[in-house]
C-alpha cells in the first residue's frame, strides 16, 4: 500500500486511512480490498468508469455507507459504528454532493451558521463570523439573507462547500460535485475547489472533470470493478496509464 508524503503505513499520521475495506450490496461486490492512506494536505482525486464504487469508497469515510470488513480512520481515530462517537467523528469530515442539500426554508448565512452552533456548540455571534467569512472566500457573500431557491445551482454549491467548512474539518470530501450542475457553473465550484488545494486543505474528490484532475490533484486514483487498480500523480496517469483499464477509460475521454 501506498502512503502519502509524510504518512506511514500505519495510518497514524495520515488524515484517512482505509484498509482492506470490503463492501457488499446483497451479491454485488461492490468494494474490493480497499487500502487507501491521505497525508495532511494532500489532494487525491479518485477517477474511473461509471459504477466503479468510486462515490460508494468515498461515502463509507464519513460512514454514510456501513462496511463489512476493515477499518477506516480519520485522524487516527477509528471510524465508530454509530451514537455520539460517530456524529463527534463526522464534523471532522467535510462533505460535499451532487445535490446540495441545503435546508430550503433557512437563509444562507442560516445554513453555513446551523452546524457550528449545534454540533461545535459555537456560539451565535461567533458562528456568524466565521460563516461570512467563508461566504465572501467562496463568492457569495452577498447572498447571505437568500433562500437556497433563490440561487444559481453553482452559487449553492459554493454555499454548500462554505458549510462544510464552517465545521473546521480535517479533510474535506467531495462526491461529483459538478455533475449536477450546468456547464458555465462548473468551473465557479471548481475554481472555488482549486483554491482550497492551494490553501492546503486535505481533499478526496470523486470527479468527472478531468482538467480539475490534471491541476489540483498530488495523486489520482483510478477505480474499476469495486479495485483501486492504479496509483500516480496525474502527469504519470494522462501520459503514461500503466494499466489496460486505465488506457481504455482515457481513450474514451479523448473520443467523445
Amino acid at each position: 500500500m501506498s502512503t502519502a508524503p509524510g504518512g506511514r503505513a500505519d495510518g497514524s499520521a495520515n488524515v484517512v486511512s482505509v484498509k482492506g475495506v470490503n463492501k457488499h450490496y446483497g451479491p454485488l461486490h461492490v468494494l474490493k480490498d480497499i487500502n487507501l492512506a491521505v497525508g495532511k494536505g494532500e489532494v487525491v482525486v479518485v477517477l474511473g468508469p461509471s459504477g466503479s464504487g468510486k462515490s460508494t469508497m468515498c461515502r463509507t469515510i464519513n460512514r454514510l455507507e456501513t462496511i463489512d470488513e476493515g477499518e477506516i480512520r480519520v485522524d487516527g481515530e477509528l471510524l465508530p459504528q454509530e451514537g455520539k462517537a460517530l456524529a463527534k467523528l463526522r464534523a471532522e469530515v467535510g462533505m460535499v454532493f451532487q445535490s446540495f442539500n441545503l435546508f430550503a426554508n433557512k437563509t444562507i448565512l442560516q445554513n453555513v451558521t446551523l452546524g457550528p452552533q449545534k454540533v461545535r456548540g459555537m456560539g451565535k455571534q461567533e458562528a456568524e463570523s466565521v460563516a461570512l467569512d467563508l461566504l465572501a472566500k467562496v463568492g457569495v457573500a452577498n447572498q447571505k439573507d437568500k433562500l437556497p431557491s433563490q440561487l444559481s445551482g453553482g452559487q449553492q454549491q459554493r454555499v454548500a462547500i462554505a458549510r462544510a467548512l464552517a465545521m473546521r474539518p480535517k479533510v474535506m470530501l467531495f462526491d461529483e460535485p459538478t455533475s449536477a450542475l450546468d456547464p458555465e457553473m462548473i468551473n465557479e465550484v471548481l475554481d472555488t475547489m482549486i483554491s482550497l488545494a492551494k490553501e492546503g486543505m486535505t481533499m478526496i474528490v470523486v470527479t468527472h472533470e478531468m482538467g480539475f484532475a490534471r491541476k489540483a490533484a498530488d495523486r489520482i486514483i483510478f477505480m474499476a470493478d469495486g479495485q483501486i487498480v492504479e496509483e500516480s500523480t496525474p502527469e504519470e496517469f494522462f501520459t503514461n496509464p500503466r494499466t489496460e483499464r486505465a488506457k481504455d477509460f482515457l481513450s474514451k475521454l479523448i473520443t467523445h
